[in-house]
């Protein structure tokens, strides 16, 4: 009996322990398996990163190349901005007369802007041409200039907008003057930020004769007289809008690129032959443009006076080609050159709209 009882165990083991012995061979297959997967995975990643090492190598240095590019222009832009608005304020001003002349032109001279160039570089000595299309205004600013400064004035009373037939009579009477130092400042802006289909066309063809045209023919009859003496000035004041493509002032905005590209295209002719072409791009200044009581006029340091403007842009003559005048304009500029034109536009309608609104409830 002893026999069969082992053999029945033994049978007993093997029923009952095969299936479990098989069990654990398949998962063991099954890890084995696995594990080989991953091997292979592994290996496959090492030998793919090993070929890929120079490219990821490759595009860390581009990327530490743009980086270190970005960092040194805007550490070169900062200092720019202190180089322009702060240090000439430290040392002695320029003498302006020995530098470019006796007599300085400014175009659109009665008002904002205009008037405080022209008030601004007679209180360094020059004596000023004054051009506006309103007699009674430019005989009061003419006085006040004269009176308060110690200072030659003449007035020539011209409509820019009234085409060519004036440049005769402006060249007429600007000849045999030593005409120092030109200022385009005259420019028709929108009555408010309007949409293109909205401008009237008698607004466009002032824009045309007056913001492109004016400038570019003031600059004809001057020029020849400076490139004779071998030395001058021109600047061309432009607008901030002109960076990016700006809606809702998209013809002002674009003559405005006109003069910002006209008077850098001038440097690179002239600068050779002694004359100093600047192209100013001012941002808001609080004038008539702007709506009284709006809210540029509550920020001082963001939307300067025109008096305030004129002292600082008059201090980069000389310095800097192109330039926004002021050094919290410099800071909205390199903030537009950086950001990316969406933004810009985006950032445009806002601000437009709300100008336009402004303006419109002023008006009801």
């Amino acid at each position: 009996m002893e026999p069969a009882v082992e053999a029945w165990s033994l049978n007993h083991w093997t029923a009952r322990e095969d299936p479990v012995i098989i069990i654990t061979v398949t998962a063991g297959s099954e890890d084995q398996a696995a594990m080989a997967a991953v091997d292979s995975f592994y290996l496959l990643y090492r030998e793919i990163a090993r070929s890929c090492n120079c490219y990821i190598e490759a595009l860390a240095l581009v990327g530490a190349w743009y980086t270190a590019r970005k960092s040194i222009t805007v550490v070169c832009d900062f200092y720019s901005l202190i180089r322009l608005h702060f240090i000439p304020r430290l040392v002695s001003r320029a003498d302006l007369i020995k530098q470019y002349g006796r007599w300085a032109v400014v175009s659109g001279a009665t008002d904002g802007v205009g008037r405080a160039y022209a008030e601004e570089l007679a209180s360094r000595g020059l004596n000023i041409v004054l051009i506006s299309r309103s007699q009674e205004k430019l005989q009061m600013v003419a006085k006040d200039i004269a009176d308060t400064y110690k200072v030659e004035t003449d007035i020539i009373v011209a409509d820019f907008s009234s085409g060519r037939e004036i440049y005769d009579m402006i060249r007429e009477a600007l000849q045999d003057r030593d005409i120092g130092i030109l200022v385009n400042n005259v420019g028709v802006f929108y009555p408010y930020p309007q949409y293109f289909t909205q401008v009237s066309e008698d607004t466009l063809w002032d824009i045309v004769n007056v913001n492109i045209a004016a400038a570019s023919l003031m600059v004809h009859i001057v020029l020849p007289g400076m490139v004779e003496r071998k030395k001058g000035a021109i600047v061309t004041i432009s607008s901030g809008s002109c960076c990016k493509p700006t809606p809702q002032l998209a013809a002002f905005s674009a003559s405005k690129a006109y003069l910002d590209h006209f008077s850098r295209a001038l440097q690179y002719e002239y600068a050779s032959k002694g004359i100093f072409v600047q192209s100013l791009i001012p941002f808001y200044v609080a004038t008539n443009v702007a709506t009284p009581g709006s809210f540029l006029h509550k920020c001082p340091w963001l939307v300067p006076s025109p008096k305030v403007y004129a002292h600082h842009a008059v201090s980069t003559l000389g310095i800097s080609k192109r330039t926004t005048g002021y050094w919290s304009h410099s800071i909205q500029f390199l903030f537009a050159q950086y950001m990316p034109e969406w933004l810009w536009v985006w950032g445009a309608n806002i601000l437009n709209r709300s100008l336009r609104k402004e303006a419109l409830s002023c008006k009801a």
